[in-house]
């Protein structure tokens, strides 16, 4: 530091921003600018010929009276996905945190592992698992838990599995790095002043792992909502989310313009629930 000092002086602190800054403007800023000028562009212009900017607030209008009910949907799938995530995710992350013992970096190691598998071939995986004629629906129609003419694949169940089980790993690991900095001497000493077991959770073990509860969330609500991909190969026409609606606005109806209002549309109301989030879960230092 003190040699970065010598050569840029009181500028220091600006070189080293400057990268990251250029970085943000050229893959974050001009990329938004685009996106915003394009939602308010004619819609009667064309991908080839281009489309003339007349500040068109209408594009907003009729993308979310058109497509209201994916918007809707996409928020309720994942929502759904991110309290199965946060349930599941958590008493793994306590497993590994304070009962794996020498266990631990071997079940890291297995919550990471479905990232060396692409997200593509991982949701197809799912496909063939909940497939009509498959063991598992063959297995719950033996258990007259489904019907004869029952199935799971093409369904609301199987998108939710889908985003629950592709989003789960970036619910795990901010829990799991919550969960290891408390330190055991803490539950140890509220044992000792007789709390129960569910006391002790209740009073120190969830409070000092809410800020890991807070970021697990987020990385998971945030790509489960404008997620398609699960929706494509796992659902059925019913089932489209509004990531599915501006994809096909993009490349199968080329409508820029309509498909930008939706995607700002979708990122406003994201980026709204999550402030409002984080602060009614009191951590504002998220931001």
């Amino acid at each position: 530091m003190a040699a970065l000092q010598r050569v840029f002086g009181k500028n220091t602190a600006y070189w080293l921003i400057g990268p990251a800054a250029l970085w943000l403007a050229a893959f974050f800023a001009f990329p938004m600018l685009s996106l915003l000028s394009t939602s308010l562009s004619d819609p009667a212009g064309s991908p080839i010929t281009g489309y003339q900017m007349t500040f068109r607030i209408q594009n907003y209008v009729e993308a979310l009276g058109d497509y209201w009910p994916y918007m809707a949907r996409s928020l309720w799938y994942a929502g759904i996905a991110t309290v199965l995530c946060l349930i599941l995710g958590y008493v793994l992350a306590y497993a590994i945190a304070f009962k794996a013992g020498r266990w631990k970096n071997v079940m890291l190691v297995l919550v990471i592992a479905p990232f060396f598998t692409s997200f593509l071939v991982r949701t197809l995986s799912w496909k063939l698992i909940l497939a009509d004629n498959g063991w598992l629906v063959e297995s719950l129609q033996w258990l007259h838990i489904l019907g004869e003419d029952g199935r799971l694949l093409a369904t609301p169940f199987a998108v939710v599995m889908g985003l629950t089980y592709n989003f789960l790993p970036f619910m795990i690991l901010p829990l799991y790095t919550s969960l290891e900095k408390i330190d055991p001497r803490l539950n140890e000493a509220a044992a000792d002043l007789y709390s129960s077991p569910w006391q002790r959770f209740t009073k120190v073990i969830w409070p000092l792992s809410l800020p890991g509860v807070v970021g697990g969330t987020l990385l998971t609500f945030i790509p489960a909502s404008g997620d398609y991909i699960n929706s494509d190969l796992l659902g059925n026409p019913n089932t489209q989310m509004v990531g599915n609606k501006i994809q096909t606005l993009f490349t199968d109806a080329s409508d820029y313009p309509h498909a930008a209002a939706l995607s700002v549309i979708l990122m406003v109301l994201i980026v709204g629930m999550v402030l409002f989030y984080v602060r009614r879960a009191g951590t504002e230092d998220l931001l």
